[in-house]
């Protein structure tokens, strides 16, 4: 017995004041109807209806059983009313995760934005160097994580949304000191600053025509954050490979200076991971959509 279906047929069939009527409302057959508030009847294991030839009238259980059945119908009308609005219009609480530098540097200015222009979406922001595991996403109630190395799970789907730009650069000191690299190869003569997260056991690659190639770096300090290895740069400990959005500001002031500007590195996608659902919250849509247009082109 499906009860909603039931109850819905009672209800249309004492507005209508027919089976007949009831049945055309619903767009189905009178002997369905008629079933349905049978079944009911029988649930409730009480008569609801008197039934003539002539006319139809509601016993006095039949009263009181209408009154719930049209106030729970129209509040499951009134529900489905709500979440179709909510699901139209992006609304409510977003919950995302990011890698500290990525977030700091350039993902809050890009939240924010998105913020003041979304009147009914607060997003709260957490960050963190740890990649995010997805299995953990779920249980923190995460709604979208972005990560700059790629995840496989039947849990999390995974979009890739953007591109990191990243290249080479020293501080001015180091290079009046060193001297100042002229091709690939002459990054093995100097102190590399390594970011763990971008290189591959030390392995630079360069993505340059007409063909890739690597170079086999080392160095005395490593760290898992763009902004350690930004601060050593800075203070001249070596050359470091680091983002754009990293080290834009340090370019624009000569803190640092780039090097190797023909020769480009391998770039790095960002992702954009969320519970994997058949329907996606049009806030965690929308939010994605801005995402994919603010990070079109290298970062």
């Amino acid at each position: 017995m499906d009860l909603l279906r039931s109850m819905e047929s009672f209800a249309r069939v004492v507005r209508a004041g027919s089976f007949a009527g009831a049945a055309n409302g619903l767009g189905v057959s009178r002997a369905i109807v008629s079933k349905h508030v049978q079944d009911l009847e029988d649930n409730m294991g009480a008569r609801l209806l008197y039934r003539t030839t002539r006319r139809l009238s509601l016993t006095e259980i039949g009263v009181r059983h209408y009154a719930f059945c049209t106030r729970i119908l129209d509040e499951i009308e009134e529900e489905r009313e709500q979440v179709v609005k909510l699901h139209r219009e992006p609304r409510g609480e977003i919950r995302m995760m990011a890698p500290k530098s990525f977030g700091n540097q350039y993902l809050a200015g890009a939240i924010a934005d998105f913020v003041a222009t979304h009147a009914g979406i607060k997003v709260a922001l957490v960050l963190g160097d740890d990649a995010p595991i997805s299995a953990s996403l779920i249980d923190n109630g995460v709604d979208l994580a972005i990560r700059l190395t790629p995840a496989v799970s039947s849990t999390m789907m995974v979009q890739r949304i953007g591109t990191l730009r990243w290249l080479l650069c020293a501080a001015p000191s180091y290079l009046n000191a060193r001297g100042t690299p002229r091709h690939p190869a002459d990054l093995t003569q100097h102190e590399f600053l390594l970011h763990s997260k971008y290189l591959d056991n030390g392995v630079l690659t360069f993505k340059t025509a007409p063909r890739k190639s690597a170079v086999k770096v080392v160095g005395r300090f490593s760290a898992n954050s763009s902004l350690a290895v930004r601060s050593a740069a800075r203070r001249g400990l070596g050359v470091a490979a680091l983002p754009m959005y990293c080290v834009a500001d340090d370019l624009a002031d000569g803190g640092l200076m780039e090097i190797l500007p023909g020769y480009a590195l391998a770039p790095q996608p960002v992702f954009a991971l969320y519970p994997q659902q058949r329907l996606l919250p049009t806030k965690v849509r929308v939010l994605l959509n801005f995402l994919k247009v603010r990070f079109q082109g290298p970062l």
